[in-house]
């Protein structure tokens, strides 16, 4: 146990800001037998930041004005606040990443372009468009309820609070595609994660394999050791797991998403409609 909570430490002082110093960071240690240890908690920072961020979200819908203009203005001051937590450590990885693949097809030299320190223009796009793609999101999402996360204390319940917003009966329909689109593509990039677990365990999948993934597998027959052929294959067989996948997402999405048309418009707005006459007589 006290192990872990060294190991977790240790991923919390390389992915944010939040000071692990002096006698705590002695007592933590550093070997890179441990950095490599802490990837197992990566998910439990990234629930810390995600977590803090989301209550200074709920907090700035909260003491902000009911304006539309506020989604965007809490939106904006989430990012502002995630990005100070990490050090803008996520969106430096990105930069570099685009600069990378973006400036030269080579091997090598995109490493180079990635080691420079420098901003180039694939990297500034990266960083524009990543950064107004989340503040769009945020505030999107901000605006189909802004105060059903913080208002939950008013004499009314959470069930009834989605009836009365429309959320269950028109947005979430609405969003349904939007939210299939995503989860395929991020199904897909698991799939293919690669560079994380590359670059923490140099390539050897360590500590115990827990990282070698498919793709780091996959590249190491390849280039390390040039049986191209057999890697071939691999990356083959990868592309039908991709598929098959995908293939099923897609046969689900039957049973969840709703042709937006005409008689979609009519059964939502008559469910709203019956949900909104449902509540009223409970509160009679």
């Amino acid at each position: 146990m006290i192990q872990a909570l060294r190991h977790y430490l240790l991923a919390l002082q390389f992915f944010t800001r939040i000071p692990v110093t002096g006698r705590l960071a002695a007592w933590v240690g550093y070997t890179p037998e441990m950095l490599r240890a802490s990837t197992a908690h990566f998910p439990g920072v990234g629930w810390l930041v995600g977590g803090l961020s989301a209550a200074l979200l709920a907090a700035l819908l909260h003491l902000l004005p009911p304006v539309p203009a506020s989604a965007w203005a809490a939106a904006v001051g989430c990012t502002v606040f995630s990005v100070l937590l990490t050090g803008a450590f996520h969106e430096d990885g990105l930069a570099d990443l685009a600069d990378g693949l973006g400036g030269s097809l080579d091997r090598e030299h995109a490493l180079d372009i990635m080691k420079d320190s420098r901003i180039g223009s694939f990297g500034a796009m990266a960083l524009a468009l990543g950064l107004l793609s989340k503040l769009a999101l945020l505030a999107l999402l901000a605006q189909v309820d802004p105060l059903l996360a913080v208002t939950g204390t008013q004499g009314k319940t959470t069930t009834t609070r989605l009836a009365e917003s429309g959320l269950a009966a028109i947005t979430v329909p609405l969003l349904a595609p939007v939210i299939f689109f995503n989860l395929v593509l991020q199904m897909i990039e698991a799939f293919k994660s690669f560079t994380g677990a590359f670059v923490i365990s140099g390539g050897r999948g360590a500590p115990l394999d827990s990282l070698l993934f498919f793709t780091v597998y996959l590249y190491n027959e390849a280039f390390s050791f040039f049986r191209m052929g057999y890697a071939s294959a691999l990356a083959w067989v990868l592309l039908l797991i991709i598929a098959l996948f995908t293939a099923v997402a897609f046969w689900s999405s039957r049973y969840f998403i709703i042709g937006v048309s005409p008689v979609f418009w009519q059964v939502a707005l008559a469910a709203n409609i019956s949900l909104k006459r449902t509540n009223q007589s409970l509160r009679d």
